[in-house]
């Protein structure tokens, strides 16, 4: 597999074609037939694991996508792994409405509530002379560990990691990096309390 993704890689004609057949020009989602036959057996998604039928799955066979057992993607969320991989862990649930724009790794027993959006895509526009929706894009991996809980309407940006067992509170936007064990809010969010290692206690700051 790698073999051929390379040669096609080193050939623009052949990686123009091959692109073409599997995104409809100036529309960002799969097309039906990759979505039918190919996606199911590239992508790891567990038998135990649910995605709602109201959920938009963009899905594209040149990134990674899992999810874990006993995890859940609600109705009316959007997972698109064109830019970058979206690896879900176990025991998770990605609540209503949530976008979800790789790459991103979310790790196991993970809570995030309703339209959070979680995107690893930033759009360039410092060429004033070009249109932004015609210049590049770039990535930066946002990881979300381990029995985090992120509240409604949350925005985490590219670049971001959540540390374990920590709280994003609702409405707040994620610019810097979240400690373990600590809770933050507000825009931009910040931290406002954290677990006293010594007392096993969380304290405000």
């Amino acid at each position: 597999m790698h073999s051929i993704s390379d040669f096609i890689q080193r050939n623009p004609k052949l990686k123009q074609f091959v692109h073409w057949l599997i995104v409809p020009k100036e529309r960002p989602r799969p097309r039906l037939w990759v979505t039918w036959f190919v996606n199911p057996f590239l992508h790891a998604r567990h038998s135990a694991s649910v995605v709602r039928k109201r959920t938009r799955m963009d899905l594209f066979p040149f990134n990674d996508f899992s999810l874990g057992a006993n995890s859940t993607i609600e109705d009316f969320c959007t997972i698109n792994n064109g830019v970058g991989s979206v690896i879900i862990g176990k025991n998770t649930l990605v609540g209503m409405g949530n976008v979800v724009i790789g790459p991103v790794k979310i790790g196991n027993h993970v809570i995030i509530a309703q339209n959070v959006v979680i995107s690893g895509l930033n759009h360039e526009y410092e060429d004033i002379h070009l249109p932004i929706s015609l210049q590049p894009v770039r990535t930066k991996l946002i990881s979300i560990e381990d029995e985090c809980w992120v509240g409604a309407n949350a925005v985490i940006t590219a670049g971001i990691t959540i540390g374990k067992h920590s709280v994003v509170a609702g409405g707040a936007v994620v610019t810097k990096d979240v400690p373990p064990y600590s809770v933050v809010a507000g825009n931009p969010a910040k931290i406002i309390k954290k677990l006293n290692v010594e007392s096993q206690l969380w304290e405000k700051c």
